[in-house]
């Protein structure tokens, strides 16, 4: 896929990961929605930085945890943008839920979030992608491994990559469908140095990674027109420790 010029949904481009995947379609001079919720003020922060970077971008508010909130999106990213070429599945929560303190609430808005409102997207989004098109889910490698204190966000990130794998089948050959699954690249807000160091320790690269490596992986995936249902694990290696 050239991107130049094609056009682009980044959901949860307020701030963190979906930032930095928004900013690098921007480098890529492509047109772009910034989807946010509640990070007004960091949306169009984001739609500056690819307006500097050569790019075009709008900010489109939206309440993807709802039913209706994945198909009003897709159509306004439609109407201010005219097509849709990519669309990057990058809105998630991460809460931390010990074992025996979980909620039915905070279950069913983790799985609203971060497996409902994607699934839906996409499939909205396919009705109306050109042929061509690419769909980049963000997963987690929670989705491969045991994290204690987070087994519904996990839950959830193994529904992406299923959900990726499967997609993938249903959408060819119109529509790519393809996941990166990132490692420890953007630690929690409030991480001491000492667990961060020790995560810099553990990985077999020795360094925690950074959500521009996210980027570079999400940018081979648009490109790559022979790859689908594929996703990329991006750690360092954390995930062959063992």
């Amino acid at each position: 896929m050239k991107l130049e010029l094609k056009a682009a949904l980044v959901t949860g481009a307020g701030h963190r990961v979906g930032r930095a995947l928004a900013v690098a379609l921007g480098n890529e001079r492509m047109r772009v929605a910034v989807h946010y919720h509640d990070a007004e003020e960091g949306a169009h922060e984001t739609v500056a930085m690819i307006q500097r970077a050569g790019g075009q971008a709008i900010a489109l508010k939206g309440d993807l945890s709802t039913g209706a909130g994945p198909d009003e999106l897709i159509g306004a990213a439609m109407s201010r943008l005219g097509a849709l070429d990519v669309v990057v599945n990058s809105a998630a929560v991460m809460m931390r839920t010990p074992m025996g303190k979980v909620t039915v609430e905070d279950w069913d808005f983790m799985f609203a979030l971060n497996l409902r409102a994607p699934f839906f997207i996409a499939q909205a989004a396919a009705k109306v992608m050109t042929s061509g098109g690419s769909i980049v889910n963000i997963a987690d490698l929670a989705a491969y491994e045991t994290w204690p204190e987070f087994v519904p966000h996990a839950i959830s990130k193994a529904g992406v990559v299923k959900m990726t794998s499967a997609l993938a089948r249903l959408l060819a050959p119109a529509v790519r469908v393809n996941a990166v699954a990132p490692g420890a690249v953007l630690l929690p807000p409030g991480t001491t140095d000492a667990v961060a160091g020790h995560f810099a320790d553990t990985t077999p690269l020795g360094r925690l990674g950074s959500p521009e490596d996210v980027a570079e992986a999400m940018l081979y995936l648009l490109r790559a027109d022979y790859v689908t249902g594929e996703t990329l694990i991006v750690d360092g290696g954390r995930h062959v420790r063992k």
